[in-house]
């Protein structure tokens, strides 16, 4: 088929009133097109460039040969060039194009970039506008003339490869966002070559997507996907917001993060660009840097860390993709001693390779493989490497690797820092020991004791980092380990039994996060309770007895034969907080004291006997019988603040020993700082006790003389309080007994002369007012008899003291009315 030929010439420059006009129009293209297509064809000189151009710098100034997609689908592939014109117009710039009409292939299959360097294109519009020969139709045949020279243009742009290969296939894309790639090159036909060489990586499909020009002075303006430009017009491009690649300068700083790019870049530096094609008949997408990376791997390409975990991750996914060569090529080039840049992204990949090709392929084949991972578990430190089977190091491979290995994974594990080792790096040792053979019989114990506390310890950090519902990153691999290795299984679930005591509701909440297997013939009383524990809690609700009593039975011990599971049930249930005084004291009565000694739980028990609330009854009664329980282990401040809780219960139901109006005040002294709550009953049972009628009066006296501001202020508030009033307005001869002591001392302190002065005017007074006059001379009578005759006067001058008041504020009254 003949493709119709279009020529045109531009107005001479400088001359802003001439215009363009097309001098051959071949058939089929009409009037609309053509007014597309001169936009296209229009030429700008450079800055700078010479009004009479000599015929050297005629044919330096650039070409700008252009692929454009029209509205209705067809395309014009055209290059417009530097002519000679006449004396008026010295320079002319004559386009020869090729109009291709829709769905009409270039003849023989080529791309448009390939006819950049077709001998045909004319100069100057051939006479009767007839074309003798196609530009496209008369290119050379194969590669070979249009790729010449590629390689090394492609080597010589090596740092700017990646980027620009990266930009280019996204601006072949079906909808491109943004402007076009605009392309900074000294020469135009440096552009082309670009064009070339993104023509031969890319799919054909986006190739074809791709419309450039070689040369342009606005390229943003430009509707085309690609734009070459002087050095001089670049910084109008960044301006104008377009994506730049400045190729004539100085090399970009900034690597692409398009892994599929770099790929590409280093298989044009490495001069192979026939892998593109191979990498093509490879599954995946287009645009995967995996099949590109294997098939360069595969050929001695060396690629960086990413493109190479690439190459292994697709090849994990596709093991059936690659024949036994190709396989072997591959694993020969990711194990090659000669990287020192392996990252664990790719040490991961190479990990999933393995056990892709693991029993499909010979154990020669993917023995290096195993050896570079469990090299790296060792040595790189890299937990999250899935490892070989055990039989991947049969014979000689796994000998040489365990004899090489073995005494680095012995040393670490039985180091000092091994209590600052992570989980996962203990159990990836363990695991590699294991996998190669290697005996850690004598270092087992104390790695094991280490790895259950920095278990518990790592689960804490992470409780307090992210909440207990984050999965705990180790638990896997931790998983993994026990479920392989009997024996480690065995001495870790011990050892987590053993330390279970110390903090039982960490390890709850653990188990809560790791499901450890400890369903089998173990004791493990300890676990089994912090297992039982949220099930407990759940269905028991609020009755902590009835959980506790439970999670105990759950330990599957007596807690006389092992007194620690008291220490741990406490400790679940109550964990930071005090059990109530009723808790507390079915917890003491559920084992002896020396069970309770020995797991530490009377600890508890005294922080609730002192917490408790004032008017909890069985405060008292439990803090005596932890004085008795415990003489050796409570002392100090505890003991002094039990003492005084156990004085209450003297007080409120018997006769304690003399002195105890004394007592008080020294053991609140002895236990500060006292809880609030303790003072409280302690005052307020001493002072009850006081304001009784058979109290005696040696200790009132003794209470009296310490003019204590604390204890007589809680005395004031017993005496106002509605039960003594209600006393003192009944019974005429309490009445009596505490008017004698309320004024028997009144060269007391102050405290207790300003109180007791109170109490005679606000409490005492308005109780007498009440009575009859025969309750009233009561009063009188047993305060003579109780104490003296002057006494009695006393009591009848105060009585009458506050009647003549009234009587002489009315007689007042009356006389200042009249």
């Amino acid at each position: 088929m003949s493709l119709a030929q279009v020529h045109h010439i531009s107005a001479a420059a400088g001359d802003e009133s001439a215009e363009g006009r097309f001098t051959a129009v071949g058939h089929g293209v009409t009037a609309a097109l053509l007014a597309e297509l001169e936009p296209l064809f229009a030429y700008v000189l450079p800055d700078g460039a010479p009004h009479r151009p000599t015929d050297a710098e005629l044919r330096s100034l650039p070409q700008a040969f252009t692929y454009a997609v029209l509205s209705d689908g067809s395309r014009a592939v055209g290059r417009t060039a530097p002519a000679r014109g006449e004396a008026s117009a010295p320079v002319r710039f004559h386009t020869h194009a090729v109009h291709i009409p829709a769905g009409v292939p270039l003849p023989g299959g080529r791309l448009p970039v390939e006819a950049w360097r077709s001998p045909h294109w004319a100069t100057v519009t051939p006479p009767g506008g007839a074309a003798p020969s196609d530009p496209l139709g008369t290119l050379p045949p194969g590669p070979a003339p249009v790729r010449e020279g590629l390689d090394d243009f492609a080597v010589s742009r090596g740092p700017w490869l990646a980027a620009v290969l990266a930009d280019l296939r996204r601006a072949g894309e079906e909808a491109p966002a943004g402007g076009p790639v605009v392309l900074v090159e000294r020469r135009s036909a440096d552009v082309a070559r670009w064009l070339a060489l993104a023509a031969i990586a890319l799919p054909r499909e986006s190739a074809e997507r791709l419309t450039f020009t070689t040369y342009t002075r606005r390229p943003g303006s430009s509707p085309l996907r690609v734009a070459g430009v002087a050095p001089q017009d670049a910084a109008a491009a960044r301006e104008a917001g377009l994506r730049v690649h400045v190729c004539a300068d100085r090399p970009p700083v900034e690597a692409t993060e398009d892994i599929w790019a770099r790929t590409a870049a280093r298989v044009w530096r490495s001069r192979a660009p026939e892998l593109f094609q191979e990498a093509r008949g490879l599954p995946g997408d287009p645009f995967a840097a995996g099949p590109l990376a294997v098939v360069a791997l595969c050929a001695g390409v060396g690629l960086g860390s990413e493109e190479r975990a690439a190459a292994a991750a697709w090849a994990a996914e596709r093991p059936y993709a690659l024949d036994a060569k190709r396989v072997g090529r591959l694993v020969e080039a990711l194990t090659s001693p000669g990287i020192d840049d392996r990252t664990g992204s790719e040490f991961d990949a190479v990990g999933r390779l393995f056990g892709a090709l693991d029993g499909r392929c010979p154990a020669s084949v993917t023995a290096p493989l195993a050896a570079m991972l469990v090299t790296e578990a060792v040595r790189g430190g890299n937990g999250s490497l899935e490892l070989p089977r055990p039989d991947a190091f049969v014979g000689p491979e796994g000998e040489a690797i365990a004899g090489v290995l073995g005494p680095e994974i012995l040393a670490e594990l039985e180091s000092g820092a091994g209590g600052a080792r992570p989980v996962a790096r203990t159990v990836q040792l363990l695991r590699v020991a294991r996998l190669l053979g290697v005996n850690s019989t004598e270092v087992l114990p104390g790695v094991v004791d280490r790895l259950a506390r920095t278990i518990l310890a790592e689960a804490k950090a992470g409780e307090e980092a992210d909440g207990a519902a984050e999965a705990l990153a180790f638990a896997p691999a931790l998983l993994e380990l026990l479920d392989e290795q009997f024996d480690v299984r065995t001495a870790l679930l011990g050892a987590l039994d053993r330390i279970a005591p110390e903090d039982p509701g960490a390890v709850a909440r653990f188990l809560g996060r790791v499901a450890l297997p400890f369903t089998g013939t173990q004791a493990l009383p300890h676990l089994r309770m912090c297992a039982e524990v949220p099930g407990a809690m759940t269905t028991l609700g609020r009755d902590r007895a009835a959980a506790w009593y439970r999670v105990l039975r759950a330990a599957g011990l007596s807690p006389f034969a092992e007194p620690l599971v008291l220490r741990t049930a406490v400790g679940l249930v109550w964990e930071d907080r005090a059990p109530t005084v009723e808790e507390a004291r079915l917890v003491l009565e559920a084992a002896t004291s020396d069970a309770h000694r020995v797991a530490g739980t009377w600890t508890r028990l005294v922080d609730a006997a002192l917490g408790a609330p004032a008017d909890a009854e069985d405060a008292t009664a439990l803090a005596h019988d932890l004085l008795r329980g415990f003489p050796q282990e409570i002392g100090g401040r505890e003991r002094a603040a039990l003492q005084l809780l156990d004085l209450c219960r003297a007080l409120r139901t018997g006769a304690p020993e003399p002195g105890w109006a004394e007592q008080v005040r020294t053991l609140r002294d002895r236990a500060a700082p006292l809880e609030p709550a303790v003072q409280e009953r302690a005052f307020t049972s001493l002072v009850e006790r006081l304001l009784a009628p058979d109290r005696p009066g040696a200790e009132l006296y003794d209470f009296v003389r310490s003019d204590d501001a604390d204890l007589i202020a809680a005395y004031d508030r017993a005496a106002r309080a509605e039960p003594t009033r209600a006393r003192l307005r009944t019974h005429p001869a309490y009445a009596a007994d505490c008017f004698t002591h309320w004024t028997a001392h009144p060269h007391a302190g102050p405290a207790w002369t300003t109180t007791a002065a109170a109490l005679l005017e606000d409490v005492l007074r308005p109780a007498v007012r009440g009575m009859t006059a025969e309750a009233v001379a009561e009063v009188e009578e047993t305060v003579g008899r109780t104490g003296s005759s002057g006494r009695a006067n006393a009591f009848r001058d105060w009585n009458r003291s506050r009647a003549l008041g009234r009587l002489g504020r009315r007689i007042a009254g009356r006389v200042r009315r009249g």
